[in-house]
């Protein structure tokens, strides 16, 4: 494991500029998402893009399947500059990729990167003619390409040369083996492939998604043991709800710990009617919780116990984390350095006071059978104490107070 110190050391990666965002190199592990609205609806997908944006991803990928979609790309674009957003997009592309650059080429003018899977580019001779022609247009447009293996799109031909290959072995892997092993072929061939046909290897990031845990460990564990380029970490068809986060976050924190990864992902399938911006909140805080990176300010909160007399805490955390969050925009802008701020909201005197203690500001409330008060901590000192019925709006006022103290204003 590559570690020094407290936090994760990343392997050493070459740097791929996405419009204005770094990938790799010594740049911050970035976060992206994907709309899911129809792209040719030019309004949909870039209020899609303002919002994963605002809740902040870094990069937002669009799907560019049709002739409509293409054409459509440049607009969304033009609408985000108006909105003073400049987000960039990356096209995803499958099947006709190499037909649409040809016939929409200010598609490719207006978008920050190519997402081509190998898998889907064709078959035979035709693959190689269609990703040539789609590593042309990324040439002549300056941008730079994600390679993206995904294994329920692994290329046949190559499968079927691993098998041969596999079957003349002395001891032939098994299939979980031979799988993972063609994703890496599948990956480096095609960068290797690209470089050959002009495009600088510092415009190559690689993926390798496949949706099971152990698979995408071992996989990205191989892939970055032969590689330099930036690589995207994703697990792709997640899942839903609890079941999504905790696969998502058991495969990324063991890369990420191992200080594999430039760029990340949660593919989440929302429930009904939840936003889009999960998935981003999502994987910021597996960035935060691992120490990677803050975004917002970190609320601590118990998770309650028969000490606890109501829901009150529950309540409160909820209220400060939904606050806070609600703010960061603001804050972002005025004063540096508050994402890494961390605030309490602790149920009872057992660990309340110490737990306040060592936040930068932390509330202790009663539990059952102790005095109806809330003292209040800042910074390791006890400031005030709280009661009656509006402690969460005067607790809000205090972390206003806190944040414009201590927390220094951009020049």
């Amino acid at each position: 494991m590559m570690e020094t110190g407290k936090f994760p050391v990343r392997r050493p990666t070459r740097l791929v500029r996405v419009g204005k965002v770094g990938v790799g190199g010594t740049a911050p592990v970035v976060v992206q998402s994907m709309t899911n609205t129809d792209t040719a609806d030019v309004q949909a997908t870039a209020t899609q893009v303002a919002e994963l944006h605002r809740a902040g991803a870094e990069i937002v990928r669009v799907t560019v399947n049709t002739r409509e979609a293409a054409m459509a790309v440049p607009k969304i674009k033009e609408r985000l500059l108006q909105w003073q957003l400049d987000v960039p997009l990356v096209g995803d592309f499958h099947f006709n990729g190499h037909k649409l650059l040809a016939e929409v080429p200010e598609c490719a003018a207006a978008l920050d990167k190519l997402r081509i899977n190998p898998g889907n580019v064709g078959k035979g001779k035709k693959r190689d003619e269609q990703f040539a022609q789609m590593i042309e247009f990324a040439c002549k447009y300056g941008k730079p390409v994600r390679i993206g293996v995904n294994w329920g799109s692994l290329d046949q031909d190559l499968l079927a040369r691993l098998m041969d290959e596999n079957a003349r072995r002395p001891k032939p892997k098994d299939a979980t083996g031979l799988m993972r092993e063609a994703m890496v072929a599948s990956a480096l061939e095609s960068a290797q492939q690209a470089e050959r046909l002009g495009l600088a290897g510092d415009a190559i990031v690689l993926s390798c998604k496949v949706s099971g845990v152990q698979d995408l460990i071992a996989i990205y564990r191989d892939l970055a043991a032969k590689c330099d380029y930036p690589l995207h970490l994703g697990l792709t068809e997640a899942g839903m709800g609890t079941k999504g986060i905790v696969a998502s976050t058991a495969a990324l924190a063991v890369l990420l710990q191992e200080g594999i990864g430039d760029t990340i992902r949660v593919s989440l399938t929302p429930e009904p009617n939840e936003p889009r911006t999960k998935e981003v909140v999502v994987a910021q805080e597996i960035l935060q919780a691992m120490g990677l990176r803050a975004f917002t300010p970190m609320v601590i909160a118990c998770p309650g116990c028969g000490r606890t007399s109501s829901t009150f805490f529950q309540e409160l955390a909820s209220d400060i984390q939904g606050y806070v969050r609600a703010k960061m925009p603001e804050w972002r802008l005025k004063h540096r350095g508050v994402e890494a701020m961390t605030i309490a909201v602790m149920g009872c005197v057992v660990n309340g006071p110490g737990e306040s203690k060592h936040a930068n500001l932390g509330i202790s409330l009663p539990g059952t059978g102790e005095a109806p008060v809330a003292p209040v901590y800042a910074d390791g000192e006890r400031i005030t104490t709280l009661k009656g019925e509006n402690i969460a709006a005067e607790f809000r006022k205090l972390i206003d107070a806190y944040v414009e103290q201590k927390y220094p204003q951009h020049s």
